[in-house]
């Protein structure tokens, strides 16, 4: 990608009052917004990071969107995994360069956008998909933002147990109402000490995953958690949290693989038994 902006390319533009627009850049087009209007052709040709004025004379910065950016501004088929569960799921499944990573559903590919940078040119990334306009949509939005649709990602509208019978992958993410029906699957196609991550909103949810994690006897190590975030306003001396925060997105459960099935041991949540003497 040139350091200058080209014809094509996505522009996050920041107002003075930090708002934030997400356009396309193309020769002859126009940004307009409640102050003004900007010009694509002066954008077009300059750095990221530039200050251009509107046509009544507003400041506007144009720059290159984060995929943070892209995420929160994007059109929208399926509801997104945000930004603050992407990291944690990237960060606590340790999804790393190299790794194959099999995702499901790819709703509308944000998720997909970051596992694929995780996994970098070295990795691969396989989302699967049952809905054919979710799967067009998604394409649509990878698309917009990379460029392309990069050789390293197979886009698939199917049902992930079928596609994960003929895999072998590193890790699992499942974004999925039901994800216990792919327990015994993902413990198939997962390689020895990999591990399964699954976003859900409620608490049944989880715990039904819970209860079909311990009965495989295939997953250790299993944990849930949920991230919220607040933002901070500081304005001269005043100091003080948003008034607004991300609360309650989704729960994150985190689950290792084993090689082959655990035996029965007196600890084991799943037996129901206990070893401490009466």
């Amino acid at each position: 990608m040139s350091d200058a902006f080209q014809p094509g390319d996505l522009c996050l533009i920041v107002d003075s009052r930090g708002r934030r627009y997400l356009i396309d850049l193309r020769p002859g087009g126009s940004f307009q917004y409640h102050a003004g209007i900007l010009g694509h052709d002066e954008v077009l040709g300059t750095a990221p990071g530039m200050v251009h004025r509107s046509s009544r004379g507003s400041r506007l910065i144009s720059t290159r969107p984060r995929l943070v950016d892209y995420v929160l501004e994007m059109p929208r088929g399926a509801q997104v995994v945000y930004p603050k569960d992407m990291g944690a799921i990237v960060h606590w499944a340790d999804i790393a360069p190299g790794h194959t990573v099999a995702e499901a559903g790819t709703g509308s590919g944000a998720l997909t956008m970051a596992l694929l940078r995780a996994v970098g040119p070295t990795g691969a990334v396989l989302s699967v998909e049952r809905r054919g306009d979710h799967l067009a949509h998604a394409r649509s939005v990878i698309g917009r933002f990379i460029g392309e649709i990069p050789s390293n990602l197979r886009l698939i509208e199917g049902d992930v147990v079928e596609v994960l019978a003929g895999e072998t992958v590193d890790r699992i993410v499942l974004d999925l109402p039901e994800p216990w029906s792919v327990v015994a699957a993902a413990a198939d196609a997962l390689v020895s000490g990999g591990i399964l991550a699954a976003y859900l909103p409620t608490v049944p949810q989880v715990m039904h995953l819970h209860d079909e994690l311990r009965a495989s006897r295939r997953f250790v190590d299993v944990e849930t958690m949920e991230i919220l975030l607040r933002e901070w306003r500081l304005e001269g001396r005043s100091v003080r949290p948003a008034s607004q925060m991300v609360g309650h997105t989704g729960f994150l459960t985190f689950a290792r693989a084993t090689a082959a099935e655990l035996p029965p041991d007196a600890d084991d949540p799943a037996t129901g038994a206990g070893s401490s003497p009466s």
